[in-house]
């Protein structure tokens, strides 16, 4: 074939042809990348939150916030509308949390049982470290 004749050759890809270059790498900067760069640095949002996470800078506002609200209502006959609501999502926050951990101390209980019946050595080994951990919370 001549050079000059590829201009009228079709260049056909049929499915799984082509190209396959990919970027597999995982994004872990999703978060941060979102902040928009008028809302402020996303590099400073970052070190914060390493510091508090946003729900635990949140609920430190809202117990602040409850507890200015409750000093106040000794002065007033009703409580606002908006502050029952918030009283109402802190209890559920703190049903979540206590269900939770619930689930998560039923799950340790599942699992040493099975380590227990499924491998002796490594279930005596845990306990050791465990029963240490237990010693050392309790000073």
């Amino acid at each position: 074939m001549f050079p000059w004749q590829t201009v009228w050759s079709p260049h056909l890809n049929f499915p799984w042809s082509g190209s396959v270059a990919q970027k597999i790498e995982p994004s872990t900067n999703w978060f941060f990348d979102s902040i928009s760069a008028n809302a402020g640095d996303s590099r400073i949002e970052k070190m914060a939150f390493e510091k508090a996470s946003y729900g635990r800078q949140i609920g430190l506002i809202t117990e602040v916030l409850l507890e200015l609200a409750s000093k106040s209502q000794e002065f007033e006959s009703e409580p606002s509308e908006s502050l029952t609501r918030l009283k109402k999502i802190k209890e559920d926050i703190n049903e979540i949390k206590i269900q939770e951990a619930s689930a998560t101390a039923q799950e340790i209980e599942d699992r040493l049982k099975w380590l227990k019946r499924n491998s002796t050595t490594e279930y005596d080994l845990l306990c050791v470290r465990l029963r240490s951990l237990l010693n050392e919370s309790d000073a």
